[in-house]
């Protein structure tokens, strides 16, 4: 199976220097620093990454179950929303919130909520984030 790799550095301390972040393809580079991160600053950092990994999953896990199922979805449409809060003496992700709306001809309801549920448990990117509390809501338009 596939292999990913993406990379980063960071130069000077924690509160005054900066980084850069890369993904291994090339399609995304970003500075980040301790504003981006922790306050409202320019710039990204590893966890809106992470959310927008774990939009892309779901949404992905979401279609591939759906169309297994026999109902092929026309779109499926995910925010990932991921906290970052003070810890001891650390800082931790506490939640990750998944928003999903989806278009699916022919489905009823209760299949939808199954589907997205299931999704949610079994995307590659959910397991490996386990140990935080993730939480879904899921709307079929």
């Amino acid at each position: 199976m596939a292999m990913r790799q993406s990379d980063a550095e960071w130069r000077g301390d924690l509160k005054s220097g900066s980084g850069k972040m890369r993904l291994g393809s090339g399609a995304f580079e970003g500075s980040y620093s301790f504003p981006s991160r922790f306050e409202n600053g320019q710039g990204t950092n590893p966890e809106e990454l992470i959310a927008a990994a774990h939009a892309g999953c779901f949404s992905m896990a979401l279609s591939a179950g759906l169309s297994q199922a026999g109902h092929t979805p026309t779109r499926v449409h995910t925010t990932a929303r991921v906290h970052l809060e003070k810890a001891g003496a650390g800082f931790a992700i506490s939640r990750i919130e998944l928003e999903c709306e989806a278009e699916i001809p022919g489905i009823d309801e209760a299949a939808f909520q199954e589907q997205a549920n299931g999704a949610k448990a079994n995307c590659p990117v959910s397991k490996a984030l386990a140990g935080t509390q993730i939480s879904l809501t899921a709307r079929l338009l």
